[in-house]
Formats: structure tokens, C-alpha cells, sequence
């Protein structure tokens, strides 16, 4: 899986990308998306990590946004 992401991050998460936990949980919402509406879009979900990089990051937050419609 290819995931479009700012270079820093890349470099930090890029074996957490090749584990099959993460393999596994992104089929699931590969297929997920191919069967639901769901929101933000699929090219959307590591918008963050592609706004800001690393070494610029103090806080992560963890959360969820409520995406009730198109934006």
C-alpha cells in the first residue's frame, strides 16, 4: 500500500505501512469505501500527515472529526 504522505512522516511510519495489521486494516477500509458513503474521501484520510511534517509536529491529537456531509 502506497500511502501519500509527506516525506518525514514517511521515513518514521514506512515499516508500520509493510506490518499486516496495517495491510489488513486498510482492505478493510478499502472495502468499506467501495460500499459505503463515507467521509472525509478515501485520498483524504492522512491529509494531516501531508499538511505539516514531523519535525514541525509538537501534538498529536487523536480523534475523530464529524464529517456529517460533503464538504
Amino acid at each position: 500500500m502506497e500511502v501519500s504522505i509527506e516525506a518525514s512522516w514517511k521515513n518514521i511510519l514506512q515499516n508500520e505501512f509493510e506490518q499486516d495489521y496495517f495491510l489488513q486494516l486498510m482492505e478493510f477500509i478499502r472495502e468499506e469505501y467501495s460500499q459505503n458513503t463515507i467521509y472525509p474521501s478515501y485520498k483524504e484520510i492522512f491529509q494531516a500527515f501531508e499538511l505539516c511534517d514531523f519535525d514541525s509536529t509538537r501534538v498529536v491529537i487523536l480523534g475523530q472529526d464529524p464529517y456529517h456531509g460533503i464538504q
